[in-house]
């Protein structure tokens, strides 16, 4: 995540969070797929390997990742959009090449197949450094952001297999997030370009380690809609809440949901649940996968998932600005 470096040092005092409540009998209690905490576990651990390298665009490490995720999207039965997953960055560096990695899962109904729901995540990261602390040269980015690309190969995952959505999904996998969201400004440019129906934007980001809260993420430019109430709803429990952090350091506008914000001027927001005080490896060589909580992740996923579900089922488009 683009945050200034500072802020994952600086405690916070006496700031109270905020849950929103939810309506229990809006979730559907028929949804009994379980989420795989070993698939979890495989996806993440490979990701943030040393092999990956750090997973900087542009470097073979980026590109290896990038293969991977495209693998793991025709494994899941999840289309390219494009001719290839790879969509290949037109705002990146001229010496080098950064590919977004982009798949879709077609609605099933004639008219909502139209509209879309992107589910995104950052599969950069910082690569490696020059100098070491004890012999690690290597920014894993286990937290940052393979945590966040997980939770979508599972969600993908899903919707590959059971195909229950009525709406298109586009599962974005970005590069460049660290070099200035490049990877989510060009797909947001392009595809406002050529009409692209987008109903609302799904991000994750940092979600490998869980918070000290009555819900288990925060979202992002929590007043901007009614993004936060909706999911809680569709879940059925306090899933997510509000972070002052948040909105005094504009998170908003430092992750990937922004320039689809920017570009569609619909709800599109990052879910998270890094909270300032509970993760103290942002880009740091201790970002690795050995610190990360499975079973935190993996609940989380469990709990989105019929919220995610629902979101692309309603009849009427529900989540709305503000």
């Amino acid at each position: 995540m683009r945050y200034f470096y500072f802020l994952v040092v600086f405690v916070f005092i006496g700031c109270k969070s905020t849950s929103v409540a939810t309506d229990v009998n809006n979730i559907d209690q028929s949804f009994s797929y379980k989420v795989d905490e070993s698939s979890v576990s495989e996806t993440l651990k490979t990701l943030s390997a040393d092999a990956m390298q750090g997973r900087e665009s542009g470097t073979e490490g980026g590109i290896k990742a990038a293969d991977y995720l495209a693998d793991l999207l025709k494994k899941y039965n999840v289309k390219p959009y494009f001719q290839s997953y790879r969509d290949t960055l037109s705002n990146f560096d001229e010496a080098n090449t950064a590919f977004n990695i982009v798949g879709v899962i077609e609605g099933s109904d004639p008219a909502l197949k139209d509209e879309f729901v992107i589910l995104g995540a950052h599969y950069d990261h910082i690569g490696v450094t020059e100098t070491s602390e004890d012999g690690d040269f290597i920014n894993n980015g286990a937290n940052d952001d393979a945590s966040g690309v997980t939770a979508v190969a599972e969600i993908a995952k899903y919707f590959g297999a059971n195909k229950t959505n009525k709406r298109s999904i586009l599962i974005a996998f970005f590069a460049a997030e660290e070099t200035g969201l490049l990877g989510s400004f060009h797909l947001a440019k392009m595809l406002k370009k050529d009409n692209f129906n987008l109903y609302t934007m799904l991000n994750f980001e940092m979600i490998g380690v869980p918070m000290k809260a009555d819900y288990t993420a925060y979202i992002t430019g929590f007043s901007k809609s009614n993004m936060a109430s909706k999911i809680n709803d569709y879940a059925g429990k306090k899933l997510v809440g509000y972070l002052p952090m948040e909105f005094q350091y504009q998170l908003f506008s430092r992750s990937d949901n922004f320039p689809f914000f920017k570009e569609f001027n619909v709800p599109c927001q990052t879910v998270c649940t890094f909270d300032f005080t509970n993760f103290d490896y942002y880009h740091h060589v201790k970002d690795e996968f050995e610190v990360m909580d499975i079973t935190h992740m993996t609940r989380f996923i469990q709990d989105i998932l019929p919220a995610v579900e629902k979101m692309t089922n309603t009849d009427a488009r529900e989540i709305v600005l503000k």
